[in-house]
């Protein structure tokens, strides 16, 4: 039987400074996640898959709530993205807290975990995250924690803890289950088949909308670079790579910072990509999150090849996930009412633009770190 306990190891955490927890559950971890979902001061997330976990916790972490991703290492393959463009790339620290399921020489397992167990150590050194076993003893995981953040603080980048399995205590007694809840969902608006809105005037209303105070968050390709040509702000996060997680991103910043109201600017492909993040948001339904979906019906960075966006009703889609607010903005105007009108709840608004026509675009002359530190520094002040 192992000697440490979830509450000891929540306290462990506590002690550390984290209080902010996302991710995916793992057998190994039951214990752990059922302490936080449990704790009436940690919050948990539970996130649809590893890589919108990462974003949770990206966001979490720039709006200064020290966060931990936990997930299974079969599912460290769908988190390489955002942690080799996003915590990477923006320098963006979170503590990862990975699984070892098919862990060489470990206990038997099933014959999928065969590769990645034998990989997962060689992954988080490739991608540049430390790593060390999560330890047994509570003295010591307090020692790993404070290397964890140290190296978190130093670097600016993730550090990870591999746990093996039967480390943690189970815990018995009824365990904390998610709630159900009842969706009810408005979708407003109808497009017909030629209503579409310049892509600049779209992004111009999404910055008059905020009136230099809300967080904008817009996703990877052109739709940074177009907000950027409109006129740098501190308040803006232009994402580079990490395609489909700009929404999660945003959610963390949301919930960590309920006193702010956070605008992403989403595109088609993108959101196809992770259309699960929309499950997660809709679940956590923050009143400070307004998501705006620029649907131009193609890749547009990649050469313009079509989506599938024109066969998905889209609003639907947000509607069913648990958006209490959909609406499809036809034009400039429409779309800042609805804008002006989401706050106080969270609101799905789809808007369709046309395919950009125009050659280059600029790229920001400030590098990514110095974007995030930015506003991290105003999201903290």
């Amino acid at each position: 039987m192992p000697d440490l306990s979830a509450d000891k190891v929540l306290a462990a955490l506590r002690t550390a400074g984290f209080d902010f927890v996302t991710g995916v559950p793992c057998s190994y971890l039951t214990p752990l996640i059922d302490a936080v979902i449990g704790s009436r001061d940690m919050r948990y997330v539970p996130a649809a898959n590893e890589g919108d976990a990462i974003a949770i916790a990206a966001g979490a972490e720039i709006a200064g709530r020290p966060s931990i991703v936990m997930f299974q290492n079969s599912g460290l393959g769908n988190a390489v993205n955002p942690l080799t463009s996003l915590t990477y790339t923006f320098r963006l620290p979170v503590l990862v807290l990975t699984t070892w399921r098919g862990e060489p020489g470990g206990a038997h397992d099933e014959p999928q975990h065969d590769l990645m167990g034998a990989i997962t150590p060689t992954m988080l050194e490739s991608m540049q995250v430390p790593w060390e076993l999560f330890p047994t003893d509570p003295n010591a995981l307090a020692a790993a924690l404070q290397r964890a953040r140290a190296h978190m603080q130093k670097e600016g980048r993730p550090y990870a803890l591999i746990l093996q399995k039967g480390t943690i205590q189970a815990i018995g007694g009824d365990l904390p289950r998610t709630p159900e809840r009842v969706v009810h969902a408005r979708v407003d608006g109808a497009f017909t088949a030629d209503q579409r809105l310049d892509p600049d005037a779209a992004l111009q209303v999404l910055v008059d909308a905020s009136g230099g105070q809300d967080v904008i968050v817009t996703t990877t390709g052109y739709c940074g670079r177009a907000l950027y040509a409109l006129g740098d702000r501190e308040n803006h996060f232009y994402m580079v790579g990490s395609m489909g997680c700009a929404s999660s991103f945003a959610l963390g910043i949301a919930i960590a910072r309920p006193d702010r109201r956070v605008i992403v600017a989403d595109g088609d492909g993108a959101l196809l990509m992770r259309l699960s993040a929309l499950a997660t948001i809709g679940v956590e339904c923050p009143n400070n999150l307004v998501h705006v979906l620029l649907d131009n019906g193609v890749h547009d960075s990649t050469g313009a090849q079509a989506t599938v966006s024109p066969a998905v009703d889209l609003a639907m889609v947000a509607a069913a996930c648990g958006y209490p607010c959909a609406i499809r903005a036809t034009d400039a105007t429409a779309l800042r009412t609805a804008i002006d009108g989401a706050r106080g709840q969270l609101a799905f608004v789809h808007v369709r633009t046309n395919p950009r026509r125009q050659g280059a675009l600029p790229r920001p002359k400030e590098t990514p770190p110095e974007i995030a530190a930015r506003l991290r520094k105003l999201l903290r002040r």
